[in-house]
């Protein structure tokens, strides 16, 4: 199993952290999503690692963006 964690930049609401959630969940690969509002942190598990840059892109359509790590 495969853990990365990100920190998401923008989200101000319980809506914005359900849209970060659907988007990232479709993602090929995730096998959960757990997004924290108050940190702004977004930890993906998977089975094996996923293209960080599909994240980015899942959030990036949820409407916001990853701080650069």
């Amino acid at each position: 199993m495969s853990t990365t964690t990100y920190t998401v930049v923008g989200m101000t609401c319980g809506h914005c952290v359900s849209a970060v959630t659907e988007e990232v969940s479709q993602v090929p690969g995730v096998t959960g999503v757990d997004v924290d509002l108050a940190s702004g942190g977004l930890t993906v598990t998977s089975e094996a690692p996923v293209d960080e840059s599909a994240v980015r892109a899942a959030v990036e359509e949820a409407g916001y963006e990853v701080a650069g790590r």
